[in-house]
């Protein structure tokens, strides 16, 4: 199935940057972005970069869109308790939802089923509806339970997708690392980027 709607979802795990820049390469594709921050993940973006988020949901919409150069609906932006969100209903589940970073806290709750949050119930939509989830946990170490709650979540079908660069292409500077994070996920999404030669190419 062709991904043309994305949930992208932002908690408060360090590691920021890579969804911020998946942000950027889904709008880049053209894909219809569902944008979610928690409250934590707010806190981490004024913490890890130099942006400077808006209070507010529709500004926040308003700030990425521009931001990211969204054209005119391109990017929606919902709040946490906004349940009236086409992500909260199987009847308008997106082609895929990405959770990046990921908080073990979240991952917990979507191992769980108990979508108390706008993320966790969009999560609980694409395990029920089949739709493609990655999860993009950054933590170290992890725990038995951790890891017991991936396992739960790739035996549902979803993918577990920890952060982390690799160093075969030489990166020389921190942008390129976060690429080829970003490269593997749009690769599974099967969506066309030139971030990176893949594995083999250029050779």
């Amino acid at each position: 199935m062709p991904i043309n709607t994305v949930a992208l979802a932002m908690t408060g795990a360090s590691g920021i940057q890579y969804g911020l820049r998946l942000l950027e390469c889904l709008v880049q594709a053209d894909r219809q972005v569902y944008l979610m921050l928690s409250k934590p993940a707010q806190v981490v973006i004024g913490l890890e970069t130099d942006l400077s988020l808006p209070g507010r949901t529709p500004d926040i919409e308003s700030f990425f869109a521009g931001h990211c150069g969204a054209r005119a609906g391109q990017l929606r932006v919902f709040g946490q308790d906004q349940w009236t969100a086409p992500v909260a209903s199987g009847s308008s589940a997106p082609d895929a939802m990405i959770v990046c970073p990921c908080t073990t806290g979240t991952l917990s709750a979507i191992a769980c089923g108990n979508s108390n949050s706008l993320i966790e119930r969009a999560a609980d939509v694409c395990i029920k509806e089949r739709r493609m989830l990655i999860l993009m946990p950054r933590e170290m170490p992890f725990s038995e339970i951790h890891l017991e709650n991936m396992l739960r979540l790739a035996r549902a079908g979803a993918v577990i997708m920890p952060p982390n660069p690799g160093f075969y292409n030489k990166p020389q500077t921190l942008q390129e690392l976060i690429d080829f994070v970003v490269a593997r996920v749009l690769d599974h999404l099967r969506i066309e980027h030139s971030l990176m030669p893949r594995w083999g190419e250029g050779s």
